[in-house]
């Protein structure tokens, strides 16, 4: 297996040129990461805008600083265009490109088979393919392989693939790419271990799986399990709701038990690229072999329903005061989909923001990490204003939908007319001015 061996010696020796496709939220920490570990990479993107960004060192995520992104592009490590073609002088790939659902909640694998059309051009003898992208068990073997093996390159031999779930949790200031273990899945044991020689210069950690279906399944249990218990904590706050109990009381009192209980919490609703979306990839696949993922269908359900919740309970807040949801301002406060970070993919104030300008309000938002906020179904864009004294004594209603740790909720508290509260960030504040979910 002269492609193999070749293939580990450069990977070792830091020779080995790197393609990372898609330079989102997944692809340029990874991409960072790589030229971090010694290794020269080529970013591609089929945004141009973000291309120009990187090769300017100008970072739009988060995760990655300016100047992490400065010293990997001056030193050389890291180069970033929409060009294709680059994938010709690269000995692997990864592909880190968005899996979204359809409107009809199956998966939508254009962006892989897109990318994978461009790769076949220039695959060529001893390329590592990996992808990182999340979807069903079986998208490797049944789309990558598939795509792949038209050019009668043998996989094992000729060309290696692998499956590497991202596991990025954006704003985490614990956990990043560098040393959250790295699941690895072949197609083949060579194809494993290709794909560990080169995770294994970048992470702390991998961990080496038997197949590409057990790492992506791994993937989908990760996100499913944590959807679920969501969806079961989220049932217990509308419970504890019709029963006049404070669910944040409940789960801080529960969570005392050191041993059989992890605390999830409620909240306005699911978003970001995953939770939301992940388990629906796994129920889609189980219908297609015969079986009902009820737990994970129910759940949706029940997420899905939050934020409808909240809305009534802001109206309900509304009519406690004496008004209308027509005609009222209301001020969200933090539009991502949780704290910290800028990220609104998903995020349920979109949601929360469509219904209430439905019924008539008046929607302005504070973010100190969104700058701009369109709305599906609303034709403008919604206003950003600061969070001060003169935005809070004006709006009639104020709703925490991400609980940003830059937020002064106690200014909050002193100048809002009325709050509704879906993160606890007042913890507990209370008097008839401040409503929970």
């Amino acid at each position: 297996m002269t492609n193999k061996i070749e293939l580990l010696e450069k990977i070792e020796d830091r020779k080995a040129v790197c393609a990372v496709i898609g330079l989102g939220y997944v692809g340029l920490p990874l991409a960072v990461g790589l030229a971090n570990a010694g290794f020269n990479v080529r970013g591609v993107d089929v945004d141009p805008e973000k291309a120009r960004m990187v090769c300017n060192g100008e970072s739009y995520i988060p995760d990655v600083s300016d100047d992490e992104l400065q010293k990997a592009v001056k030193n050389g490590r890291l180069t970033a265009g929409s060009d294709y073609s680059v994938l010709s002088e690269c000995d692997t790939v990864s592909i880190c490109v968005p899996t979204p659902l359809r409107k009809t909640r199956d998966p939508d694998i254009s962006f892989i088979v897109e990318a994978l059309q461009e790769i076949k051009k220039y695959i060529h003898p001893g390329m590592l393919i990996v992808l990182e992208s999340t979807s069903y068990p079986g998208t490797t073997e049944e789309i990558v392989v598939s795509a792949l093996t038209g050019s009668k390159l043998r996989v094992g031999s000729d060309i290696f693939v692998a499956f590497s779930p991202e596991r990025v949790d954006p704003g985490n200031p614990v956990y990043h790419t560098g040393n959250i273990p790295k699941v690895v899945g072949g197609v083949t044991p060579a194809c494993t271990d290709v794909a560990s020689a080169l995770y294994g210069n970048v992470v702390e950690k991998v961990h080496a799986v038997s197949s590409t279906r057990v790492a992506e399944m791994i993937k989908l249990l990760e996100n499913t399990f944590r959807s679920v218990n969501i969806g079961l904590v989220n049932e217990i706050a509308l419970m504890c709701n019709q029963m006049g109990i404070n669910v944040w009381e409940v789960i801080e009192g529960a969570a005392t038990k050191p041993f059989g209980f992890m605390p999830f919490f409620p909240g306005p609703g699911l978003g970001g690229h995953c939770i939301p979306i992940d388990p629906f990839y796994l129920s889609w696949k189980a219908r297609s072999v015969g079986f009902e993922a009820r737990f994970i269908e129910l759940a949706g359900q029940v997420n899905s329903y939050m934020p409808l919740h909240v809305v009534g309970k802001a109206m309900d807040a509304l009519n406690a005061a004496g008004k209308s949801v027509s005609g009222s301002r209301v001020l969200i406060l933090g539009v991502a989909y949780k704290k910290n970070i800028d990220d609104t993919r998903e995020s349920p104030a979109l949601d929360i923001i469509m219904k209430l300008n439905l019924k008539g309000a008046d929607i302005v938002y504070a973010d100190p990490y969104v700058d701009d906020l369109a709305v599906e179904g609303i034709d403008s864009h919604i206003e950003r204003v600061e969070l001060n004294k003169e935005t809070l004594t004006s709006a009639d209603l104020v709703v925490i939908i991400a609980d940003h740790d830059a937020f002064d909720y106690q200014l909050v508290l002193k100048h809002a007319p009325l709050i509704l509260d879906t993160r606890n960030a007042m913890r507990g504040a209370g008097g008839d001015r401040v409503w929970s979910i």
